[in-house]
């Protein structure tokens, strides 16, 4: 199935101002997501969406399809959406959501909720990989539990699933599951999504995605390989992003590739 990227990147960060400009590798972050995310070819077209005149221009000399979107879009996948509504991708039947601040998104967490929609078993697919039980007193991490074929029963930044007595701790660890920020959709799916009031669930845990689950939106969850990658959402996780691209970009981890 034709299969279209999109990697929303707005400026309007407040843990991180000017998030997609930050630099990584001494370039700005959201390029190094695009170039990420290009590399991977796991898409028809990728396209990075944006409100900003200063992002599109940091993508200029990349070869990157930049595509300017409304200023008042309250998420990514409202972004998203408008993207996949202009003519030009219209011929696309699958949709994924990256997220502009994952540039070391691992190929499996893509493919993995593709797969799930372009196979026709969820209208949504989002991808979790196995975490240290240390998560769940995170807020910033959210954790995901689903069933046994793989639907989302829900998603939170509470710790989930709790443990109650100390004897199940071996269950637990089997059980914890980080999320990846990462979705698939039908094109059916994704208009209804963001066509939908804010739930109340979304609200209270600052979660899209309760949105969708609460409406009754399957969301099928791919398990996929635990990875260091992760979002950079604070000054901290920048440090910490620069200081990966150095460690795998050296010329003793090059020459050793």
């Amino acid at each position: 199935m034709s299969t279209l990227i999109v990697i929303p990147a707005r400026l309007g960060s407040t843990r991180l101002p000017q998030k997609p400009l930050r630099l990584l590798g001494g370039r700005p972050l959201i390029f190094r997501v695009w170039e990420r995310v290009s590399a991977l070819d796991l898409a028809d077209q990728v396209v990075v969406a944006t409100d900003s005149a200063a992002v599109a221009d940091s993508l200029r000399e990349s070869g990157a399809t930049v595509v300017m979107t409304r200023g008042d879009h309250a998420s990514g996948t409202d972004r998203t959406a408008e993207v996949a509504r202009l003519p030009a991708y219209a011929g696309h039947e699958v949709v994924v959501n990256v997220q502009g601040d994952e540039p070391f998104i691992a190929a499996d967490a893509i493919a993995g909720a593709r797969d799930l929609v372009a196979g026709g078993s969820f209208a949504v697919g989002t991808a979790a990989q196995p975490a240290a039980s240390a998560i769940l007193a995170d807020p910033s991490v959210v954790k995901v539990i689903a069933d046994r074929e793989g639907r989302a029963l829900y998603f939170s930044r509470a710790p989930i699933p709790f443990l109650r007595d100390a004897a199940n701790a071996v269950a637990l660890a089997a059980l914890v599951r980080a999320h990846i920020g990462v979705y698939a959709y039908t094109r059916d799916a994704l208009f209804r999504w963001v066509s939908l009031p804010p739930h109340p669930l979304e609200l209270v845990e600052q979660l899209e995605q309760l949105r969708a689950l609460a409406d009754g939106i399957a969301i099928g969850v791919a398990p996929v390989a635990a990875s260091p990658a992760g979002g950079v959402d604070t000054e901290d996780d920048l440090v910490a992003a620069n200081a990966r691209w150095l460690r795998s970009h050296s010329p003793t981890t090059v020459g050793a590739s």
